[in-house]
């Protein structure tokens, strides 16, 4: 049963990530190459063309391998803004060699519109106990050139700028992590909640056709007494009656709650149609699995085909359930590019958090992630 909304699978605080990234490079990329024509166009004297030259080819080359590292990944990496804030820090002290003394009274420099880009993408790849402290120190470098280049000339109108640019994109992105965080937590709540719905629905559609099957059965030999079909007791009749008490039996004792049983198939089958933006293959064995595990393995599954939407490279799956020696067993894989478990970031909650630790906590459950240069298999288990 698919749905239209694809996104069900995302993750608000990835998004903004990725957007901030792709955003931030493509800043970079415009100021970079603008800074080297209006440097080129402000090269009169006393600029230096043996400062400015070599200082233009390195700054030419790391807007290009900027703009090209950060496009293709979700995250600016941290050593990529590092060395933006020291080529930048360079460019600040050098500015006698490189600015003109009209640009530098007028604050208008191409140096300085590198202080700005560099100081809002330090606000938008660390969090403001690493991105103010580096903010101020690009400030302080650009105010220590201009006064190297000019002694009398007053940096205090600037110093403030500089100040509200740091402070402003600390906060603007405190605000919208924040957010993201809450949104990524309302989405997780949806989504558990999603599951157990699904999951109650089974749990009473099974119900159902017990009590249907045994309310046709009972009702059937109550009609053949009532219409005369057996005058008096018979072998036929008292096995009938037998076969309806046992049934009745049964449903009377059947667990409910967390312990009734579910069709694991039907569920995952589910999960699957879910995922609009992956083409599933399923390979399900029917079988039942108490409520409580069926959840956590639906569960698990969703997280599994989000982060092959998100991550792999690929837009296929395969989804498999097995019994095998008494135990229960569901396979997902990708043949898309693998990652490095030991790697990832603590806030990647999904593949800890929403499969491993989710399956761990199940008696008699478990889970393993092997992830290569061939693809990623997730493995979930839960013996009865």
């Amino acid at each position: 049963m698919p749905h239209s909304a694809s996104t069900r699978y995302d993750s608000a605080a990835r998004q903004l990530d990725k957007a901030v990234a792709r955003t931030g490079a493509g800043a970079r990329g415009t100021v970079g190459l603008v800074a080297v024509v209006a440097a080129l166009l402000g090269a009169v004297p006393p600029v230096s063309a043996l400062w400015l030259a070599p200082m233009l080819a390195l700054d030419l080359v790391w807007t290009v391998l900027f703009l090209r590292l950060a496009w293709r990944r979700e995250t600016l990496p941290g050593w990529l803004a590092a060395g933006d804030v020291a080529i930048t820090v360079a460019l600040c002290l050098a500015q006698r060699h490189l600015v003109a003394p009209e640009s530098l009274d007028t604050g208008s420099s191409w140096v300085a519109g590198l202080v700005t880009m560099t100081v809002i993408i330090a606000g938008v790849t660390w969090r403001p106990p690493v991105a103010v402290p580096l903010g101020l120190i690009v400030a302080g470098a650009y105010l220590a050139g201009v006064r190297l280049a000019s002694p009398s000339h007053d940096v205090v109108g600037t110093l403030g700028i500089h100040l509200v640019q740091v402070l402003a994109i600390a906060v603007l992105m405190t605000l919208l992590r924040r957010s993201a965080a809450s949104a990524d937590a309302f989405l997780r709540r949806g989504a558990r909640a999603e599951v157990a719905l699904m999951v109650e629905r089974l749990r009473r559609e099974d119900e159902l056709g017990q009590v249907s099957s045994i309310h046709e059965t009972s009702l059937h030999t109550l009609t053949m007494i009532g219409l005369g079909v057996y005058d008096e007791p018979t072998p036929t009749l008292r096995d009938q009656a037998e076969a309806d008490l046992a049934a009745l039996e049964k449903l009377r004792d059947t667990p409910r709650a967390a312990s009734a049983p579910i069709a694991l198939d039907a569920l995952l089958e589910e999960v699957a149609g879910r995922a609009t933006s992956l083409q599933v293959r399923r390979k399900l064995t029917p079988q039942t699995v108490p409520e409580d595990v069926a959840e956590r393995f639906a569960r698990a599954v969703a997280e599994a085909l989000a982060n092959i939407a998100l991550h792999s490279g690929v837009r296929e799956a395969e989804l498999v359930s097995m019994r095998n020696n008494g135990e229960i067993r569901v396979e997902i894989a990708d043949g898309g590019r693998g990652f490095d478990q030991d790697r990832l970031p603590p806030d990647r909650f999904g593949v800890r958090g929403s499969i491993l630790d989710m399956m761990r906590s199940v008696p008699n459950g478990g889970a393993e992630i092997s992830s290569g240069a061939q693809g990623t298999r997730v493995s979930l288990w839960w013996r009865p």
